[in-house]
C-alpha cells in the first residue's frame, strides 16, 4: 500500500515530538478546512452505482479543503466473527490512496453511532473488532491520516459508559498506532453542553470534536429523519444579532473547555438542511457564520456533507452549489485568528 512508503522520516519526527510534549500542551492538528465525504454513497455496496467519484478528491482540494471526514458505517461489513470483508476493507485502501494522492488529509470515522447508542455491549465487540483491523492497517500512514473512534455518541452511551468505552478502545489503538491523532468528541450527539461529562486519558494526540446544529429547529426543519419536533417545521429564520451572539457564546464554550484542558478542537459537523424550503441564502449565511466563529478561534472544521444532503457539491450540476462554497471558502471572515467575533 502507498502510504507505507510516505513519509516515514516526518512520522518518526512527530512520534519523538508528540512523546515529548506531554498530555497537557496542545499540538497543530493538520486538519484544518475540511468536508465529510462518503457516508452514505452507493461506493460501498453497489461501486457502479457510486455517485462520489476520484475526481472529487481534486475537486474538493482545488477549492481550497485540505481534508476529508470519511464517515465508515462497518458494522455492517462484518462476518459473524466481526472480521471485516476483504472486499470492503480494498475499497477502504483505495479511498485513502486516492485522498493521499490529491493533497488531502483524511479522518477515518467510524460511524455507527446509532447502533452503539442502543446496545453498549455489542457496540464494544464491534467498534473494539473493527480498530483492531483498521489501526494496524494504516500504522505508518502520515500525520494527517487520523482515526475518530466513534461519531455522535448519544442514549445508551451517555455519560460514564462512554468514557469507559474511549478509553479501552483508545488503548486498542495505541498497541500499534502510539502517536496517532485520535479524535474524540462529548456525548449527546458530540454536544459542546456535554464537554464537562467527558474523560479523556492522559494521550499527548487526541484531537476534541464537537458538532454544531444549533438551533436545531432552524438546521434541521423538514428532515423527517430527525423527529417530531422538526420534521413538520418550515420557514424559521437565523441571522440577527441575537443569533450570530449566541453562536459566538457558544464557540466560546468550547474555546474555554479546550484552554482549560488544552486540547485542540475540531468542529466536525455542521450546516444546514437543503431540502426544507430554507432559502440557500440563510443556509449559507449560517454556514458562513460556523465556519468564521471556529476560525477566529483556531479549531479546524469539516462541513457537513459533500453531496446527499447538506449538500456543497450538486452532483447533478457538476459543481460547486456557489453560496455554500462561498461560505466555507471565499467568503473573509472579520477579526483575527483566536478573537471572538
Amino acid at each position: 500500500m502507498m502510504w507505507k512508503f510516505l513519509a516515514a522520516a516526518a512520522f518518526a519526527l512527530a512520534a519523538s515530538t508528540a512523546g515529548a510534549k506531554g498530555a497537557s500542551t496542545m499540538f497543530e492538528a493538520p486538519f484544518h478546512r475540511g468536508v465529510n465525504v462518503l457516508g452514505y454513497d452507493p461506493y460501498w455496496t453497489h461501486t457502479t452505482d457510486r455517485r462520489f467519484e476520484w475526481r472529487h478528491f481534486t475537486e474538493i482540494r482545488t477549492a481550497g479543503f485540505d481534508f476529508v471526514r470519511v464517515n465508515l458505517q462497518a458494522f455492517s461489513h462484518m462476518d459473524e466473527r466481526n472480521q471485516l470483508d476483504p472486499v470492503w476493507l480494498a475499497k477502504l485502501d483505495d479511498v485513502v490512496r486516492e485522498a493521499q494522492k490529491a493533497g488531502l488529509g483524511l479522518i477515518l470515522d467510524e460511524h455507527d453511532f446509532n447502533k452503539c447508542s442502543t446496545d453498549v455491549a455489542a457496540c464494544r465487540t464491534q467498534l473494539t473488532a473493527f480498530w483492531q483491523q483498521v489501526a494496524p492497517r494504516y500504522a505508518t500512514a502520515p500525520r494527517n491520516v487520523a482515526f475518530e473512534l466513534l461519531n455522535e455518541p448519544h442514549d445508551a452511551l451517555n455519560g460514564e459508559p462512554w468514557n469507559a468505552l474511549l478509553a479501552d478502545v483508545l488503548a486498542v489503538v495505541r498497541k500499534t498506532n502510539p502517536t496517532r491523532i485520535v479524535v474524540v468528541g462529548p456525548t449527546h450527539w458530540n454536544s459542546l453542553n456535554d464537554l464537562s461529562d467527558l474523560k479523556l486519558p492522559a494521550d499527548p494526540n487526541l484531537l476534541l470534536t464537537y458538532h454544531y446544529y444549533e438551533p436545531f429547529h432552524f438546521t434541521h426543519q423538514g428532515a423527517t429523519w430527525a423527529g417530531e419536533e422538526v420534521k413538520g417545521l418550515h420557514g424559521i429564520t437565523w441571522g440577527t444579532a441575537a443569533d450570530h451572539a449566541a453562536m459566538a457564546s457558544d464557540f466560546d464554550k468550547v474555546r474555554a473547555w479546550a484552554s482549560a484542558n488544552q486540547r485542540p478542537v475540531l468542529l466536525g459537523e455542521f450546516g444546514a438542511f437543503d431540502r426544507s424550503g430554507t432559502p440557500v441564502e440563510q443556509r449559507a449565511g449560517y454556514t458562513a457564520a460556523a465556519r468564521c466563529e471556529a476560525e477566529r478561534r483556531g479549531f479546524g472544521w469539516a462541513y457537513w456533507q459533500f453531496e446527499g444532503d447538506f449538500i456543497a457539491w450538486d452532483v447533478k450540476a457538476n459543481a460547486w452549489v456557489p453560496q455554500i462554497r462561498q461560505a466555507l471558502i471565499d467568503q473573509p471572515c472579520g477579526g483575527k485568528k483566536g478573537e471572538r467575533g
